[in-house]
């Protein structure tokens, strides 16, 4: 497949047409849960009521971590049974399953600075079922797929979805930018037209393997944003007329504004997606092992890129390798679950390739007695091309990050709902900062909408909060 832009200006005019007949709340629903995967469930309920299309829907996600992989082993029919499929999703894994039902075609993965695991840019490819082993794979060359062994060619997969993936760094709003509450981008800047609506639905790349100038690209740095009246849902987005250096503030804005906007035109509706590890995050595993034990599991983890992207033996031969990797750590693990006795260690030791795990272990038992050799081989799994994320904010960086979301939604048009993750029990979020950022971001969402019908899931038999301004002060 080498364009998913032929039907492109078909859809949009479509799916106005569909969006006449979803219901809307009375109240913005906001679902606050702890695990990330958990919101998946109000997603398909606002589906099921009609309040979200059952197709074509676009995912703003605010994210220290993309959440785009996908449940390894888990066979692809398993997304057509939503009660099993919850069961076996992860809070790193939980969206793809969801683009290949069918439902989300359009990802906006908006991250901070410190979240390097994907590049800025777009790119658009499919996901679908693998031919040969019936689970969810997809076509994207990208390192974050090749590293978990999730590519393969398009030849291969069955029942394929398309999807546009957008990749847009945030940055924080500086107090001496001195926004005004409620300012949205001058209209000189920022235009909105009818006219020009199949130029702002054209994809910015159309190869489905990925890659090519697109919106959020390095080139174009992007910053503290800012919104649209959140009532209207603008149909275009003209190239903005302002002249603007890389460094101005302003420009940042405007840019990320637009590609987001160019983005969210392309689906019939939207699903704001918070993560509060977005303003401030932890490595957990950084706290659980010593930087010596933490080298070892990079040296045994590492990934190893292809020698081309441009060859498709190269991608499937890096692939193969990758898999027989993971493989092979995951079945030495379980071993050691049954027997790590130095008499085991002293038999793998001689073998080079086991000698730094003998290394490792040895480590984890002189300082735990009995190492948790799953949660070893989890922590292993996030040490390929780069490490997880690790920036406990100050509480100004939280700030400067929550002012500079503002400013984007208010330039956004309103979503149907949002979803809140806490991320705090596993230590993403910093426990000791998450009711902080909470009352943040939820006090910045009233600004914004107004009226919000909050939901704290994560609280035994919470009832809805949040359906006056007091509640979300």
């Amino acid at each position: 497949m080498s364009s998913l832009s032929g039907d492109e200006e078909q859809s949009t005019e479509e799916n106005s047409g569909k969006n006449k007949q979803l219901r809307a709340y009375a109240k913005l629903p906001v679902w606050v849960v702890e695990d990330h995967h958990d919101v998946l469930p109000f997603i398909y309920r606002a589906i099921g009521s009609k309040h979200l299309p059952a197709s074509n829907i676009s995912f703003v996600h605010l994210d220290s971590h993309p959440d785009l992989l996908i449940p390894v082993d888990m066979p692809a029919d398993t997304v057509f049974d939503k009660e099993a499929l919850f069961s076996e999703l992860s809070i790193e894994n939980w969206i793809m399953p969801a683009v290949y039902a069918g439902h989300i075609s359009h990802v906006v993965w908006l991250h901070p600075a410190w979240a390097q695991q994907m590049k800025e840019g777009s790119q658009a490819f499919l996901v679908g079922k693998d031919a040969s082993t019936s689970t969810i794979r997809l076509t994207s060359i990208d390192n974050y797929f090749l590293s978990d062994g999730l590519y393969v060619s398009a030849d291969q997969l069955l029942n394929p979805k398309a999807l546009h993936l957008n990749v847009c760094l945030v940055n924080p709003t500086k107090a001496a930018d001195n926004w005004e509450d409620g300012e949205v981008l001058p209209s000189k800047w920022l235009k909105l037209s009818v006219d020009s609506a199949a130029d702002a639905a054209a994809p910015s790349s159309s190869k489905d393997t990925g890659g090519g100038a697109s919106p959020c690209t390095g080139t174009q740095p992007e910053g503290s944003e800012k919104n649209v009246p959140a009532h209207e849902k603008p149909t275009s987005l003209e190239a903005s007329s302002a002249s603007c250096s890389f460094g101005n503030h302003t420009c940042q804005t405007t840019e990320l504004v637009k590609d987001v906007l160019q983005a969210l035109q392309k689906g019939a509706a939207y699903v704001l997606d918070i993560d509060l590890d977005f303003f401030s995050v932890k490595n957990p595993f950084k706290e659980m092992y010593t930087q010596e034990e933490y080298n070892i599991l990079q040296k045994l983890y590492s990934f190893k890129k292809p020698r081309s992207i441009a060859l498709e033996e190269d991608l499937l031969d890096c692939v193969e390798n990758r898999i027989h990797q993971l493989e092979d750590l995951e079945l030495a693990f379980a071993d050691l679950c049954d027997d790590d006795t130095e008499e085991t260690l002293k038999r793998w030791e001689p073998n080079p390739r086991w000698k730094p795990l003998v290394q490792l272990v040895r480590s984890l038992k002189n300082r735990m007695g009995t190492p948790d050799y799953e949660m070893v081989h989890q922590a292993g799994l996030t040490c390929d091309y780069s490490e997880i994320p690790h920036h406990v904010s100050t509480e100004q960086e939280i700030e400067g990050l929550v002012r500079s979301v503002e400013h984007l939604l208010r330039n956004l048009p309103k979503p149907t709902l949002v979803t809140i993750a806490r991320s705090s029990l596993d230590d993403y979020c910093p426990a000791e900062q998450v009711e902080l950022i909470q009352e943040k971001v939820l006090k910045m969402l009233h600004s914004v909408y107004g009226l919000l019908d909050v939901h704290l899931e994560y609280l035994d038999n919470s009832e809805p909060t949040g359906t006056d301004s007091s509640s979300t002060a």
